[in-house]
């Protein structure tokens, strides 16, 4: 039985809450991260290989280490929501938002009457059927994340729009696809880049949702502190996990 739990009742008794986007689908790997205390990871399905076996069983890890696990889906992927939901994924990040339209199907998808269309089925997700299908309902409609993310112009167009919809949990930013977008080239720390990135989170603020920061330099942590930003993701395992390997080699070949 899966026991949702929405950012502001996590972030009781806690400053803020961080998580980790998880770019090496392993079981061992989404264990070790929840283990070592994320709040919420983000299992990526619009880049990585997941086949469904692999995606539960990494689920079912997070969740076991009380770390809220999150999927992130294309709009292609949207069909697919109730599914991964029904597996114990706690919320849907979704790629490359670019409208309110999108966010409405995934609204759809995600939600049971009478905020959507979601379809109901029993298994792990109701401790199989010991908690009472009318409670997982009421839970899942008011505790599941709902997540776009902005990595295009057009997604900051209509930010606007998209934070009105009362389902949005919080935004995310994706930084290095906005500035291919914006013809800037692999520079994630363009200046225009970090502007619109500004732009999105004043947004977000005026509309009372939660902006996730993804700071890539002590000054741009410095700058979403002073901000009061409470959520936080911390980067990607790939990238610590090759960094951490590279310098242990190097020390020990300095020696």
């Amino acid at each position: 039985m899966i026991v949702l739990t929405s950012p502001d009742e996590r972030l009781q008794g806690q400053p803020a809450l961080y998580g980790m986007l998880n770019s090496v689908p392993h079981p061992t790997i989404v264990e070790m991260i929840a283990t070592a205390g994320y709040d919420f990871i983000l299992l990526d399905l619009e880049h990585q290989p997941h086949n469904e076996t692999l995606l539960s069983h990494c689920i079912q890890l997070a969740q076991l280490q009380g770390c809220a696990p999150l999927v992130r889906i294309t709009a292609e992927d949207i069909p697919r929501a109730g599914r991964i939901l029904d597996m114990g994924a706690h919320g849907i990040v979704l790629s490359r938002t670019e409208s309110a339209q999108q966010v409405r199907a995934l609204r759809d998808a995600m939600f049971f009457p009478p905020l959507g269309t979601r379809g109901i089925t029993g298994g792990s997700v109701t401790g199989f059927g010991t908690l009472p299908l009318a409670d997982y309902i009421r839970q899942a409609n008011e505790k599941l994340w709902l997540i776009p993310m902005i990595e295009t112009a057009h997604g900051i167009d209509a930010i606007d729009a998209i934070v009105r919809l009362p389902e949005v949990t919080m935004v995310m930013e994706g930084a290095l696809d906005l500035a291919l977008n914006l013809q800037l080239g692999p520079q994630p720390l363009h200046p225009d880049v970090e502007a619109k990135i500004r732009l999105l989170a004043r947004h977000c603020a005026a509309a009372g949702k939660r902006f996730c920061a993804n700071p890539r330099t002590p000054e741009q942590q410095d700058y979403w502190r002073s901000q009061g930003i409470d959520c936080w993701l911390c980067g990607e395992d790939r990238g610590f996990l090759f960094r951490a390997l590279k310098q242990r080699r190097t020390e020990l070949s300095s020696l």
